[in-house]
């Protein structure tokens, strides 16, 4: 029992610290807290941390917790516990408060009730900076390798849709989003930008003076809390925000695998329209857009009307690629995927500091770290372990 120095019951703080210690869209953190409040899931935590399995044993015994859970509760318990003596979610909220933001709960006012269709993986709360991200709206998405022709289709349609009053979200990044969000500023209109990373680190950096101006005639928030690193993990998670958050998606410009399509994937599984942009069928950069109308149903739109018309009926992504390149991490399974992410580039870190960044338990980061090892990926020197630079056989790209 580590003895959390903040005070539980403040709903606040505790749904602060669960932004913390658990991944975003952890199924069974999020069922937990849900089931008994995230103050009371959070002493029973600090309270059976060393003793898991008993702790969940308990939870069976009172009928709270499906015996079938149990197994995946231990796991979580393992995975929650490296992060649980470092908590200082009092640190973070005055870190959010001296930018001017603040954080939004569920069920209080300014929550996106767009968010609750996420069931279990829905945040613990949001982090805000700038105005209310309670407006549904259309998202607006694509390949930061983007064209100028998606470029300024994304500007027109973000244009046209704050014309009428329709909060345009996006994901703060280069290409598609970047021109989708300055095209709906440009019409003096709202526009979100859902980051990966906390929203005090406004990435990219290039990015850094339009996130700025987003936090004055919009909103920048995040799931994970100030200081939170962006990785591709959280990149492909923060895309269920996205597709939750509004009530229509449209593709602009996406290649044949794109972190967009992930967007797209999720509006649909929420049953959110999904539009797609077409492009010259010689283009590489439109190859997910025309994927999207051919194999899953996605509406064809032009223009900022058709896409209105799609709003009005519901009420980062990756750079391009071609299908046969591959990526340093391409192909590992979930637990070496979350290491993988957290290994420095340069000075080792210890299992400790690697357990905390990848959310896992020490066991389970040691044998991902061994797998890593074996395959080429990681290598372990005086400080710790490190990812391996320009591994064999692997073309490495940057994760948007």
């Amino acid at each position: 029992m580590t003895g959390l120095r903040f005070d539980v019951g403040d709903a606040v703080l505790a749904a602060a610290a669960w932004s913390r210690l658990a991944e975003p869209a952890d199924a069974v953190a999020g069922a937990l807290v849900r089931t008994i409040g995230a103050g009371s899931a959070l002493r029973w935590l600090d309270a059976s941390q060393d003793q898991a399995a008993r702790g969940v044993a308990e939870l069976v015994e009172r009928g709270v917790v499906a015996p079938a859970a149990a197994p995946a509760l231990v796991r979580g318990v393992d995975r929650w516990r490296p992060r649980l003596a470092v908590l200082d979610p009092a640190r973070e909220l005055r870190v959010l408060a001296r930018l001017g933001g603040r954080v939004v709960l569920p069920g209080s006012p300014g929550w996106p009730a767009g968010l609750d269709d996420l069931g279990a993986e829905a945040p613990f709360c949001l982090w805000v900076r700038g105005r209310s991200v309670d407006a549904g709206g259309a998202a607006i998405v694509g390949a930061r390798a983007s064209t100028e022709y998606g470029n300024q289709v994304a500007s027109d349609l973000a244009t046209g849709l704050a014309d009428r009053g329709v909060v345009v979200v996006s994901g703060g990044a280069y290409g598609i989003d970047a021109a989708a969000h300055r095209g709906a500023l440009a019409a003096g209109g709202a526009s979100v930008a859902v980051l990966a990373g906390g929203v005090d680190r406004l990435y990219p950096a290039g990015n850094a003076r339009l996130l700025e101006a987003l936090c004055d005639a919009g909103a920048v928030t995040s799931e994970v809390p100030p200081g939170s690193v962006p990785s591709r993990v959280r990149f492909l998670q923060r895309n269920r925000l996205i597709a939750a958050l509004t009530v229509a998606t449209v593709v602009v410009e996406a290649a044949w695998r794109s972190g967009a399509l992930s967007t797209a994937g999720r509006a649909a599984e929420l049953l959110r329209p999904v539009g797609a942009v077409p492009g010259p069928v010689t283009s590489a950069a439109s190859a997910g857009c025309h994927r999207l109308l051919r194999e899953q149903g996605a509406v064809c739109v032009t223009d900022a009307a058709e896409v209105a018309e799609l709003v009005g009926a519901a009420g980062e992504h990756l750079p391009a690629a071609r299908p046969d390149e591959h990526r340093p991490g391409d192909g590992l399974a979930e637990r070496e995927r979350r290491v993988f992410e957290a290994l420095p580039l340069r000075r080792g870190a210890g299992t400790a500091a690697l357990s905390r960044a990848a959310g896992l338990g020490t066991q389970d980061t040691m044998a991902a770290a061994g797998t890593l090892e074996l395959a080429g990926l990681a290598v372990r020197d005086l400080d710790g372990w490190r990812r391996v630079n320009n591994p064999p056989g692997r073309n490495g790209s940057e994760v948007r």
